[in-house]
């Protein structure tokens, strides 16, 4: 990690981080949290930005960055993994919030939630009910961040990401996350609870 002012002007942060295996890092929570998913998940956030950084070699930087670089940011910023059994991921793919979290519930027990978006995590600091992931699917069989991490780097592709694997999981009606889903009502609210379009 290096200040900010490591980072000169007219360089891209990620062709940065990619050539001079550094990370400009400001003063404040954000910066903080993604220094934090470095350490917890450097396979990951390497392969990431190797990825990230190949798309701005073919393509530059532009106002518009593509469908692998908004997915790369996508899941660097607000990303999750999910290793869960087949019915909880089905229902969470589905949308079927009221299975997910009513009859299902008990097997949230049986899952492993890793969150390696930091601003999902900076969000998570003052909490709010639409606080939402974008999450992957891991392997069940996945016991560990460490192992996490690995699959995750072994995973990542620009054709995986540019097919939009993600399923969106509002991170506090997770059982266990937030004192308010224990009541059924918590998750009758279509605006955070959303239908699949």
């Amino acid at each position: 990690f290096v200040p900010q002012a490591a980072l000169p002007a007219g360089v891209a942060y990620e062709q940065f981080v990619f050539t001079e295996r550094a990370v400009p890092t400001r003063d404040h929570l954000h910066d903080f949290l993604n220094g934090l998913a470095w350490l917890a998940f450097p396979q990951a956030k390497r392969r990431l930005n190797a990825l990230q950084a190949a798309e701005i070699a073919r393509d530059g930087v532009r106002a518009t960055r593509g469908p692998v670089r908004d997915a790369i940011t996508l899941l660097d910023e607000s990303g999750a993994l999910l290793a869960a059994p087949e019915p909880l991921w089905q229902a969470l793919v589905a949308r079927r919030w009221a299975e997910l979290f009513g009859p299902l519930r008990p097997l949230w027990r049986e899952a492993r939630l890793w969150v390696p978006g930091h601003a999902a995590l900076e969000k998570l600091v003052s909490p709010y009910k639409s606080i939402t992931a974008h999450v992957l699917r891991a392997p069940a069989a996945l016991e560990s961040a460490a192992e996490a991490d690995a699959w995750l780097a072994g995973w990542l592709s620009a054709e995986r990401l540019a097919a939009k694997p993600f399923a969106p999981l509002p991170l506090l009606g997770v059982p266990g996350w937030w004192p308010a889903n224990d009541d059924a009502a918590f998750y009758d609210d279509p605006q955070v609870f959303r239908a699949r379009r």
